[in-house]
Order: C-alpha cells, then structure tokens, then sequence
C-alpha cells in the first residue's frame, strides 16, 4: 500500500490557493491604485511611465486596495512594535472586543442550551417558541445594534455589556437548532430501551439525550463563537467606541487609513480561527473522555 504523502495531498493544494489568492490580489492592487498615480502626474503636467508607476501603486500612503506587504507590515506594528497597553496597539483591540465575544458567547450558549431542553421536552414551547426563534434572525443584527445600544444606554447600562448581549442575540440561535437536533438524534429504539429500564425523564436526558447532543453542540458552538465576533464587532460601530476592532474599522474609515481596516480585518479572522480551533480542541476532548473516536 503506497504511503500517503502529506506534502502532495494536503499542503500543496493550500499552497496553491494561496499562491492563486495573492497572485490575484497584487494584479487587483495595481488596477485600483494605478488611476490615483496617473491622475497626480497629469495634475504635475507629467507623464509616468509603467516603470515608474508599478513600484508607486504598491507603496502608497493612503491605498484604495493595500498590497499584502502593507498589511503585514502594520499588523507587524501594532501588534509586535506598541506595547499592549497602547490605544494603537491591536492586541489591546482584539482585548477589549475578546471580552465582550466571550461574555456574549457564554450567555447564548447558556440561554440556546435552555430553549432547546424546553423544546425538546414541552410540545407547547416548541410550537410557540421555536418559529419565533427562526423569526428572530430575520432581522438584520445591523439594525438591531443601535436600538439595543441606544434603549441600555437610556438606563444606564453601557460598556461591556450592550456588545455582549448583540452577541448573544447571534450566537444563540445556532446552539438552539444544533441542540434541538441533537437532544433528538437518539433512535427510538434507545428511547423505548430506557423505558423498559423504568428510566425517569432526568435519567434518559443525562445518560442519553446529553450524550447523543454533543458532537451537534460543538459543531453548533464552533459557529457561535465565529458569529459572537462578528456581533462584538458590529455592536462597537454604532457606539463610537474608542476600543475594540470595531473601533479601528471606523478610525480607519473616517481618516482614510484603508491598511488600518485591512490589518483590523485580518487580526479579526485571525482571532476567530484561535477561538473556532480552541472549540474544536475541547470537541475533540470531550469526544476522547466519552470513547468516542474523533
């Protein structure tokens, strides 16, 4: 049996996206930065030569599209180069936004876990409570941030806790639909097993119900945690936050910085892959701990 060769099979397809995505996205950065070059040369009654304009388009101050080098160059200084405790530094950001995806995270976890025990177990609460639900995530989280910021605020309750609770709103409905599904999946026939076993309704719940729902709680929660960000972040936009990754995104935008909002972006994805990989490694714990094999 030939030995499989891990290079060929999985690292050279990734190579070869990326190679791809950069290769596309250097032609990009010169298309959209080259009309600006061009335009000042004639404002200096000037002509540029392609020469000269290809290294300019790559190096601009204020970029339409920033090249990769730009990006990873300002990540590199606010991230390594500013101390943590600096308002320009992207660890102190991710911080303050971290903090509010994690509070956000755990009460929609928390608040998703419960509907779901109550929709599993009364038909009422399903009936009545799971379309509206489903209705809730109708509505468009960018028009809900401000009203929630706004009503909070009104009553004396700021900071931390809005961005948190706009995180919940997102974050709950994917652990709600994954727990409804997986506090189901056991096949009647392990139902009508513990009935014969006299089992009581708590009994069947934790020794078979909670066992059968975890690999669809993980998967659920790797989505939550990834949409808790994006919660936080939305929920820093409307506030004029002065911290947070939301707030880098908006200084960006009002002065121009477009590398700022590039590096601001990938710090983000950056943040959400730890957080989504940190869930799969607990995933893969507690499907150790339970004999299963991942």
């Amino acid at each position: 049996m030939e030995k499989p060769n891990i290079f060929k099979d999985k690292i050279l397809p990734i190579l070869t996206v990326v190679a791809a995505i950069l290769l596309i996205w250097h032609v990009f950065v010169f298309i959209l930065n080259a009309p600006f070059e061009r335009d000042q040369a004639a404002r200096a009654g000037t002509e540029i030569s392609f020469s000269e304009l290809f290294p300019k388009t790559y190096n601009q101050e204020r970029p339409v599209l920033p090249a990769p080098h730009q990006i990873i160059k300002e990540l590199w200084d606010t991230t390594i180069n500013k101390p943590i405790t600096s308002k320009r530094s992207l660890v102190y950001h991710s911080w303050v936004t971290l903090s509010a995806t994690m509070l956000g995270f755990l009460i929609g976890t928390a608040l998703g876990i419960l509907l779901a025990i109550g929709i599993v177990h009364n038909r009422a609460i399903d009936r009545s409570l799971m379309p509206w639900v489903i209705a809730s995530q109708t509505v468009p989280i960018i028009a809900i941030a401000p009203m929630v910021i706004v009503v909070l605020n009104s009553i004396g309750i700021s900071g931390l806790l809005p961005k948190a609770l706009i995180s919940t709103y997102l974050s709950f409905f994917p652990v709600v639909v994954g727990m409804v599904k997986g506090l189901r999946s056991p096949d009647v026939i392990l139902l009508d097993l513990m009935h014969t076993y006299n089992a009581s309704k708590s009994q069947t719940f934790w020794k078979l119900r909670w066992p059968a729902s975890m690999p669809y709680l993980f998967t659920s929660l790797k989505v939550a945690i990834a949409i808790s960000l994006v919660g936080a972040i939305v929920g820093e936009l409307p506030t004029g936050a002065v911290a947070g990754l939301g707030a880098r995104l908006l200084s960006g935008s009002y002065y121009g910085q477009t590398t700022q909002i590039w590096a601001a972006l990938f710090m983000a994805a950056a943040l959400a892959a730890v957080l989504v990989s940190l869930v799969g490694m607990a995933h893969t714990m507690v499907l150790k701990r339970m004999g299963v094999k991942p």
